[in-house]
């Protein structure tokens, strides 16, 4: 297994372990270590890092809607034109070509319902490759990037038997 392959899954698990604690994990040395992590990082392979909040503890009313994007494409213009022009929205968080019924997936936030609906009748929905949009707006979040969020309350009713 190459060193690649065993820092990455523990990065994904946990983007704070330092060197030392991923080489201690792998039994790599710390150098090896360092200039793996170098090197996927100036390969693009690692992007970022990412601390995974539960945005309910810290903006409960900010609203997140999946959009689900269906586009007729032309001569000049691929998905990755399309996808191009979409990312580059700030209400964009996410944005996937999927195959499925629809074409593209695309995460939208914002501070209502209305600046949602209005972003994505306004700025979204008249992109002429775009020739149908379906909006879902996200009620509840129990999972999200490999971790689960728990509501912290045990289940303290008591049991009950005849």
């Amino acid at each position: 297994m190459s060193s690649r392959e065993k820092i990455l899954p523990l990065l994904r698990e946990n983007a704070r372990y330092s060197t030392e604690d991923l080489a201690r994990q792998t039994g790599l040395d710390v150098e090896e270590v360092e200039a793996t992590i170098q090197e996927l990082e100036s390969e693009g392979v690692i992007r970022g890092y990412r601390a995974i909040v539960d945005r309910n503890q810290i903006e409960p009313e900010r609203v997140r809607a999946s959009v689900e994007l269906n586009v007729t494409l032309d001569r000049e213009t691929g998905y990755d034109d399309i996808a191009q022009r979409l990312a580059k929205f700030p209400e964009v968080e996410g944005l996937r070509l999927v195959s499925g019924d629809y074409d593209f997936a695309m995460d939208v936030e914002g501070d209502s319902m209305s600046e949602v609906s209005n972003f994505i009748s306004e700025q979204v929905a008249p992109v002429p490759e775009i020739t149908q949009t379906v909006t879902h707006y996200i009620m509840e979040t129990y999972k999200e990037g490999g971790v689960e969020f728990e509501d912290g309350d045990d289940d303290d009713r008591l049991s009950v038997s005849p």
